[in-house]
C-alpha cells in the first residue's frame, strides 16, 4: 500500500485538517521527548486535546502516525536555495541540514524516526519517502551547475546531495559531535569538490 492511501495521509480542509495538525504536532513532541519505543496514541491524543477513537480510527498504529508525520514534514520543509553557484547552494542545503538536526526539538525528532525505521518497515519505507523527496528538492541545484559547466556532464545529482548530509547525520548518529556550520560548510565544500572532479558520473 503506498503513502498517500495509508490512514491518516489525506489532506482534507476545515476541522479535519486542524485535527490532523494538532495530532502530529502532539505525535512529533512526544516522539522528541521519549522516542518511538514509547509512541503512544492514547498519549497523542491527550496531547492534541482530540478523542482517543478519532486518532486510532485515522491512523490505526505508531507507525502508520510516523508515516503521516514524516510525509507532512516533507511537505513542509523550507524550498531550496538558488544561489548561482553549485558551492553557495550546496552550502546553504547544508547549514539547512545543520540547523534542522542541532534543534534540540527536531534533532531529538529525527533521532526517534531513524531508529524507528531500523525496526519497522513501513517507518523504514516513509522515512525514505521523506529523503527522496528533500533530495529530488535539491537536485536541480546539481543539475543547473552542470549546464554552467561547473560539474562533469553525467554528474548524479542525487549522489552529490547526499554526499553534503550524510557528515552531518554521522555526526548526530554516530559520533556525537553536535553538527556545526563548520561541519556543515566542510561537508558541503568535499562534496563540490568530489563533483567537480567527477567522482560522481554515472
Amino acid at each position: 500500500m503506498s503513502l498517500e492511501s495509508d490512514p491518516g495521509t489525506l489532506r482534507p480542509g476545515g476541522r479535519t485538517a486542524r485535527v490532523r495538525a494538532a495530532v502530529l504536532q502532539a505525535a512529533g513532541d512526544a516522539l522528541a521527548e521519549h522516542g518511538f519505543a514509547h509512541l503512544d496514541l492514547a498519549d497523542v491524543a491527550r496531547r492534541a486535546e482530540v478523542g482517543k477513537t478519532t486518532v486510532y480510527r485515522r491512523w490505526g498504529t505508531a507507525t502508520g502516525l510516523v508515516a503521516d508525520l514524516l510525509a507532512d514534514m516533507a511537505e513542509q520543509s523550507v524550498p531550496r536555495t538558488e544561489t548561482g553557484s553549485l558551492a553557495g547552494d550546496l552550502r546553504a542545503n547544508a547549514r539547512l541540514v545543520r540547523r534542522t538536526l542541532a534543534d534540540p526539538r527536531q534533532g531529538a525528532l529525527f533521532r526517534a524516526v531513524i531508529a524507528a525505521a531500523t525496526c519497522d518497515e513501513r517507518a523504514a519505507a516513509a522515512l525514505h519517502r521523506f529523503y527522496a523527496i528533500r533530495i529530488a528538492e535539491w537536485a536541480p541545484c546539481v543539475e543547473q551547475a552542470a549546464a554552467r559547466g561547473e560539474v562533469p556532464a553525467g554528474t548524479d545529482p542525487h549522489e552529490v546531495v547526499r554526499a553534503v548530509s550524510a557528515p552531518l547525520y554521522y555526526r548526530l548518529l554516530a559520533s556525537g559531535d553536535p553538527p556545526d556550520d563548520a561541519a556543515a560548510d566542510g561537508g558541503a565544500a568535499a562534496a563540490v569538490a568530489a563533483a567537480r572532479a567527477g567522482a560522481y558520473v554515472v
